[in-house]
Order: structure tokens, then C-alpha cells, then sequence
């Protein structure tokens, strides 16, 4: 079962990714074959396990009651981004996904729709089986639910020209740092952390996720598909408009009217709106916003216990948002 190489250099890690990983595959088997083909086929399809991996780098911060429940908690977090991955391709009609053809793309949107549907109730499978109160599951309910608000923001912002920097920040909170934050929080409150370590690895899942995202968005105007592993370009051809574009566009909203004049952007089109928002520095002003959040991030970890695995989150969140010193 292969996983992602980012995990070649944490051996302790990778080995229990690969048990989360094949929990994953496991709650996936039903008697529908398509459906756990395209399933089983988009897990292996090179994810990196951010949310299970720093759930369980946290749980090295207190003592994890039960190696199988920890795993089933790490893969119920990894299902929940899977599925909104899912219905995210459906909505944005995106012909790949990590580097391989999207689920709508192969099997169509109706297996895709059941597809995403059938993995929100997987979640709350593997929830149910690890969650150690039912506090835990009023608090994973809650954070989806806040997930899902951020993705309606989104959605309820499209093609809006007028999108401030604080809405963008908002539904990014929502959709992205929701889960980053909820990922730690839970590592640290599932092995029995001191309160302390659990209110740190809450704002360090904040700070982590708010960055990410934004690099996220960064690299759809910077990259390359070959580098990105997935289509470029493609938020602002589907009215989508990231932090680059937003800070361009607060500069000089005149060199952007091709987005309120033209319903389908061209090639050449799109290649204008690139050099205006490199004109006025907005991808410069993203990646400082997102360096902010990552040098939040950092202190919080260097508060965090002297442990070996502390070491190791610094190294990743470095490594993560391309962070060197």
C-alpha cells in the first residue's frame, strides 16, 4: 500500500498512516464494486494524511489509550476531507484530482454525489467506534457542520468582484483551518493532554491550516500542473477569487473588469488577469499574509512540551509552508 514520500523521513509516522490508511480501505469494502473501486482508488491516489498525521503526532503529547481507537479517530478525520474533496470536483466539474482522474471524472457525478454522500457516513462510523465521549462527537458534528458553512460561503461569494479580504479569510477558516484545527485538538484531547497543550495545539491547527490554504491558492496562480499534481488556473475560471487576485484587485479594480464584462475567460484572457495580479503584487502579499500565519504557528509549537516529537512538528509545518531559515 503506498503513501506518500513526505513521510519517508518520519518512519513512526509512516507506519501508522499506513494502519489509518488501511482502516480507510477497510470501511470502504461494500458490495458495491464500483463504488469501493473509486473509493479505495482515491485513497490511494497519493493524498499526503495531513489531518491524520498531526492528529497523531499530538497524541504523542499525552498517552493514547488505545492504539485501534487512535487510528480509527486519525482515518475518521482523513474520510471527512476526502468527502468534501469529492463533492468539491463535483461542484467545480474538475476532470482530476491528485494527479489522477477525479471520481466524477471516471465514474460519473452520480457515483461521485453517493460516493462523497456514502463517505460522510463512514465519518461518523469511525467516530462513533474511537470517540471517547459523546462530548467528542457534539464536537466533530459542530466542526462539520462549520466545514460545510465555510464551502457555502465559497460558494455564495462566486464571482463576486467585490469579495473583501476578511470574507476570503472567513470561509478559508471555515473550509480549511476548520479541520487542520480540529485534527490537533483532537490528537491532544484523545491521549489525555494537559489542558494547556490542547488550547496550544488548537491555535497551532488554526494558524497551520489559515496557511495552507492561502499557500494553497498561491500555488494555483505560481505553479505548474506538473508540479501541482492538478489543474492551475482553475478558481478564477470558476469564479472562485483568491487572496492574490483580492489584493490585486483592491490596487486597481479597472485592470480586472475582464471578470465582470466576460462570462467565459479565454486563455488569453486569463493570461492578462495572471500579469495584472503579478503587476500589483497580490501572490507577494498572499505569501506574506500566509507567512504571518506560519510564524504563529511555530511559536505556539515552541511552547509546546520538550519532546521529540515536537521536533519533528516543527520540521513538518516548515516543510509543509515552505518555510526555511
Amino acid at each position: 500500500m503506498a503513501i506518500h514520500p513526505l513521510w519517508d523521513k518520519y518512519p513512526i509516522i509512516q507506519k501508522e498512516l499506513l494502519e489509518t490508511q488501511k482502516i480507510m480501505n477497510q470501511t470502504v469494502k461494500i458490495r458495491n464494486k464500483e463504488m469501493t473501486e473509486a473509493l479505495q482508488l482515491f485513497f490511494q491516489s497519493g493524498g499526503k494524511l495531513l489531518r491524520p498525521a498531526y492528529f497523531l503526532i499530538f497524541t504523542k503529547f499525552g498517552k493514547s489509550p488505545s492504539t485501534k481507537r487512535q487510528y480509527q479517530y486519525a482515518a475518521s478525520l482523513e474520510v471527512l476531507h476526502a468527502a468534501t474533496l469529492v463533492h468539491d470536483d463535483i461542484i467545480d466539474n474538475s476532470p482530476v484530482r491528485r494527479d489522477q482522474p477525479s471520481i466524477q471524472a471516471t465514474f460519473g457525478k452520480d457515483i461521485a454525489v453517493y460516493a462523497g454522500d456514502f463517505l460522510f457516513t463512514v465519518y461518523f462510523q469511525l467516530l462513533a467506534a474511537s470517540s471517547q465521549d459523546v462530548s467528542s462527537l457534539e464536537r466533530n458534528a459542530l466542526n462539520m457542520k462549520k466545514i460545510l458553512i465555510g464551502e457555502l460561503d465559497q460558494l455564495h461569494l462566486k464571482n463576486n468582484t467585490k469579495i473583501t479580504i476578511k470574507q476570503y479569510l472567513q470561509h478559508v477558516q471555515g473550509k480549511t483551518a476548520q479541520l487542520f484545527q480540529l485534527s490537533c485538538y483532537e490528537g491532544a484531547r484523545f491521549a489525555g493532554s494537559s489542558l494547556r497543550v490542547q488550547i496550544l495545539a488548537q491555535r497551532i491547527g488554526y494558524n497551520i491550516g489559515m496557511a495552507f490554504q492561502i499557500l494553497d491558492d498561491v500555488l494555483d496562480y505560481s505553479s505548474t500542473e506538473e508540479t501541482l499534481h492538478k489543474p492551475v488556473l482553475e478558481d478564477i475560471r470558476n469564479g472562485n477569487y483568491t487572496l492574490p487576485l483580492i489584493y490585486a484587485m483592491q490596487e486597481n479594480p479597472q485592470a480586472f473588469s475582464l471578470l465582470e464584462t466576460k462570462d467565459n475567460l479565454s486563455d488569453h484572457d486569463i493570461k492578462q488577469l495572471v500579469a495584472a495580479i503579478s503587476h500589483y503584487k497580490g501572490i507577494e502579499k498572499a505569501q506574506a499574509l500566509a507567512t504571518r500565519y506560519t510564524d504563529k504557528a511555530l511559536s505556539e509549537i515552541n511552547k509546546l512540551p520538550d519532546i521529540p516529537e515536537k521536533k519533528q512538528l516543527i520540521d513538518l509545518t516548515k516543510k509543509l509552508l515552505h518555510r526555511e531559515d
